[in-house]
Parts: C-alpha cells; sequence; structure tokens
C-alpha cells in the first residue's frame, strides 16, 4: 500500500447491488460492507458511521488501511461504480476566507473604497446556503436563469447568467451533533468534524451582483453546490496540518484557537482540459477550526450531515486564483485555453475539474459540464 493514493470514504453501488459504504485507494474501491466492517457500512449514506464519534471514526480508518495493506478485502474498479452523493446534507454554510479573494472582490465591485470592509478581519464573513441543491461530483450544472441589470439600464431582466463561474473550495463535513445555545470553541473542532470534501460553490456573478444589496448571496449561488463523493478523514490530513497565517489584529478570545490547523493541501482548477489556477488551502486567513467556532458562537447547533465551505481559495501569486471573476478581472482579461479559445466566464458544454492533493493523500475530484439554460 505504500505507493497507493489514499482518498477516503464514500458511497458507491454495482450493477444490481445497493449502495454501500466504501474507501477509494488509487483506481479501486475497498467494498467495506462486502468485507464485513459492519453494518455501517452497509448503509446507503455515511451518516450513521459519522454520528458515531471520533472513537469510531478513527476505528473504521484502522481497519480500512489495515485491509489495504495486507492486499485483503473485495475492491471495486472505479470506472465500474456508480458514485453518491456521500452523506446527506443537514445544513450547508458558506464562508469567505481566503484574504486574496476577499480583496480582489472588494476591488473588482468596489474600485473606489476600501477592498475589504470593517468586520472582515474580526470574524468568518459567510451565508447560509441551500442544503437541497449539494449534488455530487460528475453531476451536470444547468445555466440559472434570474434577475440581471444589463449595463446601462434602468431596469433588470430575467434571463439566463451570462456571468457563470465557479469557486475552488475546501469543505468539512460535521460527523457529531452539538447542543442548542452551546457554542463549539476551536480546541472542539477535531471531536466534531469527520472529515473534508473539495467543493464548487457556483456562481452566477450577475445575478450575485444585482441581488446582493443590502442582503448576501441568493439566487446567483443557490442553484448547484458540487462536493467531492469521498470524504477525506481528518485523521489522513495529520502530516498535512501547518500553522495558519498571522492574523492581524489578533482575533477575539472565542475564535483565537484553531490556528495548527491550516492544510498544505495543494489544489488546481482545470477548465475543459487546460489548468487555468494552482494554488494552497494553507493560504486561508481563516482556519476551518474558526468557522465552526464562529458559526456556533451564538448558540447555533450542529447537526450530523452539516457541511461548511472555506469560501474561494485564492492566492497572492497571479494564476492561483480560485474564480474566473478573479482570474479573468471581471472579464477584462479573458483566458485563452490549450484548445485556442477564450474565456472570461463558463459557456455551455464546459467542464470544470477541482482537484486536491496532500503527498500520498488525494482528495475527490470534483467534475461539472455547463448544460443550457431550460
Amino acid at each position: 500500500m505504500a505507493d497507493e493514493r489514499l482518498t477516503g470514504f464514500g458511497v458507491f453501488s454495482t450493477m444490481g447491488e445497493p449502495p454501500r459504504v466504501g474507501f477509494l485507494a488509487g483506481d479501486e474501491i475497498l467494498d467495506l460492507a462486502a468485507a464485513g466492517l459492519g453494518r455501517d457500512f452497509a448503509e446507503p449514506s455515511l451518516n450513521p458511521l459519522l454520528a458515531r464519534g471520533r472513537g469510531a471514526w478513527e476505528d473504521a480508518l484502522g481497519r480500512a488501511l489495515e485491509l489495504l495493506e495486507r492486499g485483503q478485502g473485495p475492491r471495486v474498479p472505479l470506472p465500474e461504480a456508480t458514485l453518491h452523493l456521500p452523506f446527506q446534507v443537514a445544513d450547508y454554510v458558506d464562508f469567505f476566507s481566503s484574504l486574496e479573494h476577499a480583496t480582489n472582490a472588494g476591488r473588482i465591485f468596489r474600485p473606489d473604497q476600501e477592498p475589504l470592509l470593517p468586520n472582515w478581519r474580526w470574524l468568518p464573513v459567510g451565508y447560509h446556503g441551500r442544503a437541497g441543491t449539494v449534488v455530487v461530483s460528475g453531476t451536470d450544472v444547468v445555466r440559472p436563469r434570474g434577475q440581471r441589470r444589463p449595463p446601462g439600464a434602468d431596469a433588470p431582466e430575467y434571463a439566463p447568467s451570462r456571468r457563470l463561474d465557479f469557486e475552488l473550495e475546501l469543505g468539512f463535513v460535521v460527523g457529531v451533533p452539538s447542543r442548542l445555545g452551546e457554542p463549539v470553541p476551536p480546541e472542539a473542532f477535531a471531536d466534531h468534524v469527520f472529515g473534508v470534501v473539495l467543493v464548487n460553490d457556483w456562481s452566477a456573478r450577475d445575478l450575485q451582483a444585482w441581488e446582493s444589496a443590502p442582503l448576501g448571496p441568493f439566487l446567483g449561488k443557490s442553484f448547484q453546490t458540487s462536493i467531492s463523493a469521498w470524504v477525506t478523514p481528518l485523521a489522513l490530513l495529520e502530516e498535512a496540518r501547518v500553522e495558519a497565517r498571522p492574523q492581524e489584529p489578533p482575533p477575539l478570545p472565542h475564535l483565537a484557537g484553531g490556528r495548527d490547523w491550516a492544510l498544505d493541501v495543494a489544489l488546481e482548477v482545470e477548465l475543459n482540459g487546460t489548468v487555468v489556477s494552482r494554488g494552497n488551502a494553507r493560504t486561508l486567513y481563516w482556519t476551518m477550526p474558526q468557522q465552526l467556532a464562529h458559526a456556533t458562537s451564538n448558540g447555533a447547533s450542529l447537526r450530523t450531515g452539516d457541511l461548511m465551505a472555506s469560501g474561494t481559495i485564492s492566492g497572492a501569486e497571479r494564476g492561483s486564483e480560485g474564480s474566473l471573476l478573479e482570474l479573468t478581472w471581471n472579464g477584462a482579461e479573458p483566458l485563452l485555453l490549450a484548445d485556442g479559445s477564450e474565456r472570461s466566464f463558463l459557456e455551455d458544454g464546459d467542464e470544470v475539474v477541482l482537484r486536491g492533493r496532500a503527498g500520498a493523500v488525494e482528495l475527490g475530484e470534483v467534475r461539472g459540464r455547463v448544460l443550457p439554460s431550460r
């Protein structure tokens, strides 16, 4: 197993067999249900395993790795499997945790003002998304319709988005719930969170710009969010943990912990076969434990299957931005793809693939193709 890529737990099915839990290693799925690991692995969702807590998670990972090390247990070639949404999404929250992304967005949308609003360095800004439109990698995204105001127009129109975008994000999946009224401190992060997934928070920038005054994103975001079919356990990423970048001013005491949970995960975005962005999750300003602590700081409770995403991850170097909004500077500097075509925003038929890797650990990819509006 020494040279085998490890990804994590997911739900798959094969012809004539029901969905069940497997572990992806390389290009094969270890069938944990057929291996006899227990009732939780015969379920069509990871939720029963997620709810059992840290001890059960570590035991499940240890047993899966032991089978792989010994070359035991039934395996299914990845191309022969149908992949399913790995867990039932309870709630979905999306943050705005990248300093570079927040700065770029501010400069694009508010060129005559300070790019960061006064609250940004004091808390992880976020919005509450729509859990029912979170889909598994490989699901096509239909170009959304909505209200948009064309340049120079006095009134909006209801039409297909012309500025459809991707967002490269890292999300974490809650296993153990919390009680209503009891905040979860950053130090308790690993007791509540099972693992991470790559996230593509598809965004209709023209719809978003029109509707987001004065409140936050709504229809420009809620039409679809894509996640990996595989959840990578936190325990697999221990060697990728690094100290997060400095924060100035220092956060308030309830958000001061969790600074040792930045993840050195190399990220890339591929558009129609051309890699258009390369970055790293370690650049995030607000860490995952701080995001979790902020989300519960008012007493809001966690549920098994909650998904919380980082927001677009962008670096300081050109070509490390995690969205077309930034890569093309809102369309002013189109990208040149390998086939000779240019892109300012996504066109019908375009395929976007997100990937992430930390040493021998390869996060599950997120793939999606754009279909015309209906």
